[in-house]
């Protein structure tokens, strides 16, 4: 069963929301040259205290930590520790979530970790980056769940790859409902399957966590020894980008962004809805 928010709920999921916009902010100035993931990690847990809010990731399943942190070839799901050392030329895909009383908020970014990147790596951010807003653009109220997968999987397959070759959608995982609950139904793939039919229709109060994964190969993915690490088959490098939205009367709200989407859904032509915190 997909939960329905009322507009007092989604204003909670706001202020949650607003907290891991925080948490991208802050760790994103300290993803240098010379940073381990657990100094990220330590960051991460500072904001949060600063908002009141508690981390939805510590301990879930038995996560340790309080962000992931996925660098080059790990697709999602990377622990901090401080052997895991950032360079020059790195990317990595920071995964942030917080709970305001019980509500929760989850998005993710890329961010290039000093200078020199290669322009493939550049693209694959903007691409992956670009697929989710498309998805964002098609949570409209009488599309299914489907609309906004295949508006994730068309942007990505309409982009040439340079050097030649298709991105790789990573397959095992993908978007979810969100709420009281970080992950809930539906679970949202970032590609369209005809054995999944075209899934719950969307109303105002449904909300969503989008996510494309993207990597510069293969589709395929392992998990490491750990349990939790997840890396692509080929050693290809990959992108994770990620925000909460919800669908109101009034159209999207995208709950992690600072400005609630307004100025990127502008350039989609949709009108974001008005932010309940403003």
């Amino acid at each position: 069963m997909v939960e329905i928010k009322t507009p007092e709920q989604i204003a909670k999921m706001r202020e949650a929301g607003l907290v891991v916009a925080a948490v991208h902010a802050a760790t994103a100035e300290a993803a240098v040259p010379g940073a381990t993931t657990k100094d990220l990690d330590m960051v991460a847990r500072k904001v949060l205290a600063a908002h009141g809010a508690k981390p939805n990731f510590l301990g879930y399943g038995g996560f340790p930590a309080t962000i992931c942190t996925s660098v080059n070839e790990v697709v999602v799901h990377g622990i901090p520790d401080e052997k895991t050392v950032l360079k020059d030329g790195d990317i990595i895909s920071i995964d942030a979530g917080a709970i305001v009383d019980g509500w929760h908020g989850d998005a993710a970014f890329t961010a290039f970790v000093g200078t020199g990147h290669a322009p493939e790596l550049i693209e694959l951010s903007r691409v992956t980056e670009e697929s989710m807003w498309a998805g964002i653009a098609a949570m409209k109220a009488g599309n299914r769940l489907v609309d906004v997968s295949r508006a994730i999987e068309t942007y990505i397959r309409r982009q040439p790859r340079p050097g030649g070759g298709k991105y790789g959608i990573v397959e095992d995982y993908g978007g979810h409902g969100i709420g009281t609950e970080m992950h809930m139904d539906p679970h949202l793939l970032n590609y369209v399957s005809r054995k999944r039919g075209k899934g719950p229709k969307l109303v105002p109060g449904f909300c969503l966590a989008i996510e494309p994964m993207v990597s510069l190969g293969t589709p395929h993915t392992e998990v490491l020894a750990d349990e939790w690490t997840v890396i692509t088959t080929d050693g290809t490098w990959s992108s994770h980008w990620e925000h909460s939205i919800a669908l109101t009367e009034a159209g999207p709200l995208v709950l992690t962004s600072p400005d609630g989407g307004r100025a990127k859904l502008a350039e989609l032509g949709v009108t974001a809805a008005p932010d309940p915190l403003a």
